[in-house]
């Protein structure tokens, strides 16, 4: 939930020094950098979970990444109503869609529920698509993610249940995001809907976390794993969509969830069977196939609508 694919790109949450420390980067390095990361911050909460629990884990990475936008991008709190509603409807995405995927990652390898949660923006962008074409690559995505899912068992099954549930919120988020930035330009709608987020997920993450939510190194630990899925990866995708197009950015953000089965088997001797890495790989290539296929018709859009990304150009967000 870090980057909009197509939208203009606006200052990371750095300063001019570290930028041109960073600008010396190749992009294709801070691509692989920031989704390194991401998988990073997501194989660390997972090994937090017999601690906190997901639920809790998904209350420390929304309540210190909603802090550090808050402060990067001081949004005011005063909003009209439909404003608000925008912001409080995005607000239940991000914390639906986390939630989901932190209690998926509890019973599946964290690259099968990735891939599975991509299944919805994958298919929010090939039904805005026209072409038969895109249709079909949602088709692969959809076998892709049968296989994915054939491990059996009834732990399994539900496991596959709230990942496609974390696709259904994944899914939703990306119109969301792009209704609350059409009203609020910039950053500051998704760190008030992130604040929100991290609202409706506390009750669940108090009930199941309780006092191990006041433990220093459980909020140091949580602390660092919002910072490996928000700040960095943020920054470093700011910086590569100021160099290269949105499509070859949404190519290199489709192989996210191979870094993701290859991080998790570094980290947490995760593996996943023959026909799992092939469902793996169907998804990826229909990724592949509906961002090269959206990006070939022309946007039209007027000076009110500079900052904000068309349906098709959503591509995959986090």
């Amino acid at each position: 939930m870090s980057v909009d694919v197509g939208a203009e790109v606006t200052d990371a949450p750095f300063g001019g020094t570290a930028r041109r420390g960073i600008g010396a980067v190749p992009a294709p390095v801070l691509m692989l950098v920031g989704m390194v990361s991401t998988q990073l911050g997501a194989a660390f909460a997972k090994q937090l979970f017999g601690t906190v629990g997901p639920a809790a884990m998904t209350v420390l990475r929304l309540g210190f990444a909603a802090v550090v936008l808050l402060l990067f991008w001081r949004p005011s709190p005063r909003l009209d109503r439909r404003t608000a509603g925008a912001v409080a409807v995005l607000g239940i995405a991000i914390a639906g869609m986390n939630l989901c995927f932190y209690l998926a990652m509890a019973r599946m390898p964290v690259g099968v529920a990735l891939t599975v949660g991509m299944a919805g923006p994958l298919t929010v962008a090939a039904l805005s698509s026209r072409r038969a074409r895109d249709r079909l690559w949602a088709v692969l995505a959809g076998c892709g993610i049968a296989l994915l899912g054939w491990q059996g068992g009834a732990a399994g099954i539900t496991g596959l249940l709230i990942a496609l549930a974390c696709a259904v919120f994944w899914g939703a988020y990306v119109p969301l995001s792009t209704r609350v930035g059409a009203l609020l330009p910039g950053g500051g709608g998704l760190a008030l809907a992130m604040a929100f987020g991290t609202l409706c997920a506390l009750p669940a993450g108090l009930s199941e976390g309780g006092s191990a939510l006041a433990d220093p190194a459980v909020l140091a630990f949580g602390f660092g794993v919002a910072m490996l899925s928000s700040l960095v990866p943020y920054t470093c995708e700011m910086e590569t969509l100021r160099r290269v197009s949105a499509l070859i950015f949404g190519v290199l953000l489709s192989l996210e969830p191979a870094i993701g089965a290859l991080v998790a088997l570094l980290v947490l001797h995760e593996t996943i069977s023959p026909l799992q890495t092939l469902g793996l790989a169907a998804v990826v290539v229909a990724s592949i196939g509906v961002i090269r296929g959206t990006r070939g018709a022309p946007v039209e859009r007027d000076a009110t609508s500079r900052d904000i990304p068309d349906s098709r150009e959503q591509g995959l967000r986090r």
